[in-house]
């Protein structure tokens, strides 16, 4: 199973470069092109701001940082709904990553952001002042109108599916991929992609954690069907955290830096030229793994909250942010669910 995962993530890295070299002066590059999935995934991570990089040692590693899933003991699943706006967007997220031998993981994680059911008025638009509402084209004609019965609806969603490898080289380091599937559908138009994530986490001390996750590491190709070819440039997630025993309990300082070259000039928290860099910062505390508080710093400015309560088998993690000070946007509430299957069945194997 290790040797088909590894030979599926040399075709995948084969595939990802010849996909972002063969189009020569063709693909641009689109700013944000890729932003659905900057959105971070898990309660728990939310909840401390998204600075998770150098923390993620669960399941939810196959997105923060593939090598942070060497970690797991068991086989691992976990679910994430999310709503937006007022429910009017709706972002999903599940995974699932098994022990393969003494030091690999294998996980397969997919990630959904949709807007449902929004009114295609293209054809229904008719004259009211004939007898069989002749459909026209025309807004401006006096006697346009809207005909329920001919409205039809379609949703626009992005999906992104990844597969995780990771291994641990030494007790204090391991590395990671992901090999990574794009898929966009918008009313009658569509786009697919591939791309290939790095990463790497080191442990120093025993008590600080250092985390790299190079994502898009070969520039990801978006090409839609209408011929429009969009790349989307990597981005460096770089952080750090460290773990204190205090008062019966661990606590977690985490501070992660997005590093990007799209020439983010006004929407970073730093810049030199076409470099950018915007800033996470969080903070857990976890009582005698019953129970966790957090709290977070995200790269736009949002102020986040969490809890986690840890039942047998079962993760339960929620996180709230507010998009604007005003509260004009609506808040957000994640919830999620992480299920370990702590059997000896799906127990890492030892050497």
């Amino acid at each position: 199973m290790k040797r088909t995962a590894e030979k599926i993530f040399l075709a995948g890295w084969l595939l990802a470069i010849s996909s972002a070299t063969t189009f020569g002066d063709g693909p641009k590059v689109a700013k944000y092109a890729g932003e659905f999935i900057a959105i971070g995934v898990g309660g728990r991570a939310l909840g401390m701001g998204g600075a998770f990089v150098a923390v993620a040692n669960d399941v939810t590693a196959g997105y923060w940082n593939p090598a942070g899933l060497s970690q797991i003991r068991y086989t691992e699943i976990t679910l994430m709904h999310d709503e937006r706006f007022a429910g009017l967007v709706n972002y999903d997220y599940g995974a699932v990553a098994f022990p393969s031998g003494s030091k690999a993981s294998i996980g397969f994680s997919v990630i959904r952001l949709g807007v449902d059911g929004i009114p295609d008025t293209r054809d229904a638009l008719v004259d009211a002042s004939t007898a069989d509402l002749v459909k026209i084209y025309d807004i401006y004609n006096p006697n346009a109108r809207i005909d329920p019965s001919r409205v039809t609806y379609f949703n626009s969603a992005d999906w992104a599916f990844f597969l995780t490898y990771a291994k641990q080289l030494t007790e204090d380091f391991s590395y990671g991929a992901n090999l990574k599937f794009i898929r966009r559908d918008m009313g009658s138009n569509s786009a697919t992609g591939i791309g290939f994530d790095l990463g790497g986490r080191m442990l120093l001390m025993g008590r600080l954690a250092l985390g790299v996750n190079l994502q898009d590491i070969t520039t990801t190709l978006i090409a839609w069907d209408t011929g429009t070819k969009e790349l989307i440039s990597p981005t460096a997630k770089i952080g750090g955290a460290y773990f204190i025993d205090l008062f019966g309990g661990r606590i977690a300082p985490a501070v992660d830096f997005d590093v990007r070259f799209e020439n983010r000039r006004y929407a970073s928290t730093a810049h030199l030229g076409p470099v950018s860099a915007d800033l996470h910062a969080g903070l857990e505390y976890d009582f005698q793994s019953i129970v966790a508080v957090r709290v977070g710093y995200t790269d736009v400015k949002q102020l986040t909250l969490g809890a986690g309560v840890h039942l047998p088998k079962l993760d339960v993690d929620y996180s709230f942010a507010r998009f604007d000070s005003e509260g004009q946007l609506g808040n957000t509430h994640r919830i999620s669910l992480k299920l370990t299957l702590s059997e000896d069945r799906f127990r890492r194997s030892v050497e």
